[in-house]
């Protein structure tokens, strides 16, 4: 109840520019990171969660600041907007690198990033920041999210969904179902734009959706709970068929989604998971 509670908020407040910042280079980028400094899973999510949501703060912070800039530009001051654009693009990889530290302080696992491991990473990439800089990027993050920084990740989602079905009697292979998961919850952050487009297009039955068709549906894009129930179902579906009936229900019975939206978010991950258009 908390977390559906959690989710129709987020989805209330939904920015314009949500997901904006999801594309895979980035998902990707945080992802090869966070397995070279050894994080589990949850601080990779929340790690892109964090730096989607930091980066929307900020772009608008600017976008702000520069309707500010050409007003007193008209008077002789201020900076142009592509100095302020600059801003954004000379800082990504640091606020990147800063989200991944944040997170993996969020988590429960030991192992942190520290000043030292991210330092010598950006010097690698010939950045030549400095321990202060470092903090500071951090602090910025922070400040920037009003310190809210411990959201719920679909991780979270996934595996309070697993174990409700698991108490409600749904008797399920847990450990291969909970490693199908993660490997599909990863892909499904790898391949978002294509796997959202294939859903877009089977909700509308239509393959050219509007730009209002894709404006209303970021709300589809950005919820979690729907995004955990149709990774669970695909998982279910490849690993034990005969039971993915069953599931279907339980989950529909659990979070109110409809078994038509869970088997249609199935059919699309499922999609490009095979890379075939066959039913």
């Amino acid at each position: 109840i908390h977390l559906a509670t959690e989710s129709e908020r987020y989805l209330s407040e939904l920015p314009e520019q949500a997901g904006c910042f999801k594309g895979t280079r980035i998902v990707e980028f945080i992802f090869l990171l966070s397995e070279k400094w050894h994080l589990d899973q949850s601080a990779r999510y929340q790690a892109v969660e964090l730096l989607e949501r930091f980066m929307i703060r900020q772009v608008e912070e600017i976008c702000k600041s520069s309707r500010e800039n050409v007003k007193s530009h008209q008077r002789g001051q201020g900076s142009s907007w592509s100095s302020l654009e600059d801003q954004i693009y000379d800082t990504f990889v640091l606020r990147l690198v800063s989200c991944i530290q944040l997170a993996s302080k969020l988590s429960l696992h030991y192992n942190i990033v520290n000043s030292d491991m991210a330092l010598k990473f950006l010097q690698s990439l010939k950045y030549s920041y400095t321990k202060q800089e470092l903090l500071e990027s951090e602090l910025a993050v922070l400040k920037t999210l009003h310190f809210q920084i411990n959201m719920s990740t679909p991780l979270a989602y996934v595996e309070l969904l697993l174990e409700v079905l698991g108490h409600n009697g749904c008797l399920l292979p847990e450990k291969p179902l909970h490693q199908m998961c993660m490997q599909l919850l990863d892909f499904s952050y790898l391949t978002r734009d294509a796997i959202y487009n294939t859903l877009l297009k089977i909700a509308i039955e239509n393959s050219t959706p509007s730009k209002l068709q894709v404006a209303k549906f970021l709300t589809v894009k950005e919820d979690f709970m729907l995004l955990a129930v149709g990774i669970i179902s695909t998982s279910v579906f490849m690993l034990n068929p005969g039971q993915w009936k069953q599931v279907v229900e339980h989950l529909n019975c659990i979070t109110g989604i409809t078994s038509q939206s869970i088997l249609e978010f199935s059919y699309a991950v499922l999609k490009h998971i095979v890379g075939s258009t066959t039913p």
